[in-house]
């Protein structure tokens, strides 16, 4: 094996092996196997050929951590270490653990920390910019697979795509106080961190540049995606970010308290509310009932607070701590800050409630008859009853009154629910997303690139079309983005003449473009422009709809009145910095 000095001027030794190997032959998108030699043992991957007919080589289920059971359930994960025989990654890995929201089945394996490399060339003489993928679900659902998030269309380009399982739900996020236990939470995120850094020393063998890492996720996976970004443990492990519909400010990235407990108590615990023999009991628990569960107060849901284990400010810091303060009082130091990012959203976020919301209709006339239910927690704890009254009468006027935005004339049915939808939209993702734009104006040194995702397609739109159905609804819902990005189970090979495919081809130019050089502009969006954001306009970025056009996006003067909300500290952080600047803290519009 050829030593690490070795490398830059000499290739591993690639074997291609024709497809002879019995158990191939069930397999119709393999053209051939391929064998590479990695420090930590010989590995067999598979020729494949995309929708589109380039072709590609896939390495799946590839082990970065020892699987997460018995003493390490719940803790910070693992080196796998080597393996002795030829591993067989022909095939995707088991999902994590996971409760199904459709048919209510638990499914996967806690066995499951692999990840997956796809990469145009394995031969080539210039190492390719790789793309590490974060997917979504919330922190309970999700997996890495090439036939759930297929790279068909990013295999169009000379890059590396790596997906990654990390674990979800109380196995991925549990968090208890007790030192001695040694699990603070975050597990997933460390899992995230592994295998970045299992990344980071061995893309080289499959054509990646270990230099030129851009790690994407979307809603929770872009939250874990941002936190990555502020967290020092993750410094240096990759050089550009892109942020889709969440951030680490999110306010439903935040668990309610004491959720160990309120797990076990919930599987028929008797105990005290201590964490060695919570711990004691969750560890013996079979690991489906650790994902099956409801926790959450009534409380909780009509302030909508809908998860339970998310990322969580860890009790005491340890060598392994991932956020050891809240996001914000960190958005300041971050090392991001020295990186670029590309950030956004969906035009229509909210359409992900659309089912929700016709399940409780009453649910517009609740928010209108308590309008405090709209102020976020993180404002709740700080002030007054008075003035939480003011902030909640300023939220219902900006959706419901005079202010409110032109959204149900959009649609085919009028309904007053999509006024509350919009208000999802951006009390949910947006606002987040807005607020790290305004940090990095301040704080990075580095170029931050904002989008608006607005394309409207009546059958490649697949979340808006698993949001609502057969309903004729209008709108990019959250997540829609990804259908352009993305192989999903639901996508088929398309004209080339469509306008659907225009807008993967343009996805597609601007994800790579950014992945390469740190900059999204290229041929697909010409003759546009477009710059980084400024602090003069944190709303300017690139709308992508039909035609594609720099602006400031829609969403700006909505952004703005929720700014209004916060007093300026607790709006992007560093109380002394933005009070010195502006003498006071925010006024609230009237």
């Amino acid at each position: 094996m050829l030593s690490r000095f070795q490398r830059g001027t000499k290739r591993i030794p690639v074997i291609i092996l024709r497809t002879y190997i019995r158990k191939m032959a069930t397999d119709a998108g393999i053209l051939e196997t391929v064998e590479l030699q990695l420090p930590q043992g010989r590995i067999r991957g598979a020729k494949r050929q995309a929708v589109y007919g380039e072709t590609y080589y896939s390495f799946e289920g590839i082990p970065y951590a020892k699987p997460p059971v018995g003493e390490l359930r719940f803790r910070a994960p693992q080196p796998f270490g080597n393996w002795s025989d030829v591993l067989d990654a022909t095939q995707s890995p088991p999902k994590p653990v996971q409760k199904n929201q459709k048919t209510g089945e638990i499914e996967g394996s806690e066995d499951c920390l692999y990840l997956n490399v796809f990469t145009k060339h394995i031969d080539a003489a210039k190492q390719m910019p790789v793309m590490v993928w974060l997917y979504g679900g919330g922190f309970q659902t999700g997996r890495a697979a090439r036939e759930h998030h297929g790279p068909d269309y990013l295999m169009r380009e000379d890059v590396v795509f790596v997906s990654l399982n990390y674990r979800l739900c109380s196995l991925g996020f549990l968090s208890l106080n007790d030192r001695s236990l040694d699990v603070p939470g975050n597990a997933a995120i460390k899992d995230q961190l592994l295998a970045l850094k299992w990344i980071k020393k061995n893309i080289y063998y499959f054509n990646g540049n270990c230099n030129n890492i851009t790690v994407f996720g979307e809603s929770a996976g872009a939250t874990c995606a941002h936190i990555l970004s502020l967290s020092d443990q993750a410094r240096g492990l990759f050089q550009q970010a892109v942020i889709m519909s969440g951030s680490a400010l999110s306010y439903w990235a935040t668990m309610p308290q004491n959720m160990g407990y309120r797990l076990a108590a919930y599987h028929g615990y008797k105990g005290e509310a201590e964490d060695k023999p919570v711990l004691e009991f969750l560890q013996h628990l079979d690991a489906g009932k650790l994902v099956d569960h409801s926790l959450l107060s009534e409380e909780e849901n009509r302030s909508f607070h809908w998860l339970t284990f998310t990322p969580t400010v860890e009790p005491y810091e340890s060598e392994h701590c991932i956020l050891p303060t809240e996001p914000i009082n960190l958005l300041k130091s971050a090392w991001g800050n020295g990186i670029p990012f590309l950030m956004g959203g969906t035009s229509f976020e909210g359409l992900i409630m659309y089912q929700h919301v016709k399940k409780f209709p009453k649910i517009v006339d609740l928010v209108k008859k308590a309008p405090e239910l709209l102020v976020l927690a993180e404002l709740k704890d700080i002030y007054e009853s008075s003035r939480i009254q003011e902030l909640s009468t300023r939220i219902l006027n900006l959706y419901f009154g005079k202010e409110k935005d032109e959204v149900i004339s959009k649609q085919d049915n009028p309904d007053p629910c999509f006024d509350f939808l919009h208000l999802c939209s951006h009390k949910m993702f947006w606002h987040g997303v807005h607020r790290i734009a305004l940090a990095r104006t301040k704080y990075a040194t580095a170029n931050t690139y904002l989008y608006r995702f607005d394309f409207d397609s009546p059958t490649f739109n697949h979340h808006r079309l698993r949001f609502c159905g057969d309903d004729c609804v209008k709108g990019a819902a959250h997540g829609d983005d990804l259908s352009y990005l993305f192989y999903l189970k639901e996508s088929k090979k398309l004209e080339e003449n469509t306008p659907e495919y225009a807008t993967i081809q343009r996805m597609i130019g601007i994800w790579t473009s950014f992945a390469k050089l740190g900059n999204p502009n290229c041929p697909e969006i010409a003759p546009n422009v477009w710059l980084p954001i400024e602090k003069t306009n944190p709303d300017f970025g690139l709308n992508i709809s039909q035609t594609l056009e720099v602006m400031q996006i829609p969403e700006a003067p909505k952004m703005k009145a929720w700014d209004s909300l916060y007093d300026m500290p607790l709006l992007y952080g560093s109380t002394s910095d933005t009070e010195a600047e502006s003498g006071k803290g925010t006024t609230v519009l009237t």
